[in-house]
C-alpha cells in the first residue's frame, strides 16, 4: 500500500478495498476497482481507535467517550472535520469524516500490526451486495486489486452509520444506515436514543 497499491480485506462485517488515503492514485484506482463516483465519500479506517483517536486531536471529550463505546466494532461514525483531515476521503463535504475502527477477530489479528490510516470501502461494485467471503467478490475486482488478505466467513451485514456531527455539543445523534449495529445498542454506547 506505500507504493499505491489496493489491499482486498476482511474486516468484521463485510469485505473491503483499501488504499492509502492521502494517495491521490491509489484513491483514484480504488474508486475505479469498484466503479463508485468520485465524489462520494469513503471512510477513513484505523485499526486500534487508539491510533484514531490519536490522529484526531480536535475531537472533545464526549465525542471521544462515543467514540470507545462503539469502537472497535461495526460502526462507522460521521464526524466534524474542521481541520480537514483526508480530504481525499471526505467527498464534496471536507468538513465530515467517516471514521472505522473494526473488531479484528482469530482471521485477521495481524492486521493490528497496521499503524497507518486506510481509506475504505465495500469490496463490491458500487451499489451491489456486500461480500461475507472471498468467492462472493466478483473476479472483475479480485483481479484487480494487489493483495487478498482472506478472512474466511464474516457476518456479512455493512457497518452502521452513526451522525454523530452534533453529538459534542449537542449530545445528539442519529443512524445515516442502519447495519450490523442496532440504535439499541448506539443507544448503550452513546448514552440514550437518539
Amino acid at each position: 500500500m506505500a507504493v499505491g497499491g489496493v489491499a482486498l480485506f476482511g474486516a468484521d462485517t463485510v469485505y473491503g478495498l483499501a488504499c492509502m488515503p492521502d494517495d491521490e492514485e491509489a484513491v483514484r484506482r480504488l474508486y475505479a476497482i469498484k466503479g463508485r463516483p468520485p465524489a462520494k465519500p469513503s471512510a477513513v479506517l484505523f485499526f486500534s481507535l487508539e491510533l484514531a483517536l490519536a490522529a484526531l486531536p480536535e475531537l472533545g471529550p464526549r465525542t471521544t467517550a462515543g467514540l470507545e463505546g462503539l469502537m472497535p466494532g461495526a460502526a462507522t461514525a460521521l464526524l466534524p472535520n474542521p481541520a480537514r483531515r483526508f480530504p481525499l476521503a471526505c467527498g464534496p463535504d471536507p468538513e465530515t469524516l467517516g471514521l472505522r475502527v473494526p473488531a479484528l477477530g482469530p482471521a485477521t489479528t495481524a492486521l493490528a500490526a497496521v499503524r497507518w490510516p486506510v481509506l475504505q470501502s465495500s469490496a463490491n461494485p458500487s451499489g451491489g451486495s456486500d461480500a461475507r467471503r472471498v468467492a462472493d467478490i466478483p473476479a472483475a475486482i479480485r483481479d484487480a486489486v494487489d493483495l487478498v488478505l482472506d478472512a474466511g466467513d464474516l457476518d456479512g451485514v455493512a457497518s452502521t452509520v452513526i451522525d454523530l456531527r452534533r453529538y459534542e455539543d449537542e449530545g445528539t445523534w442519529s443512524i445515516v444506515r442502519q447495519g450490523a449495529i442496532s440504535a439499541e445498542a448506539a443507544g448503550l454506547a452513546l448514552g440514550g436514543l437518539p
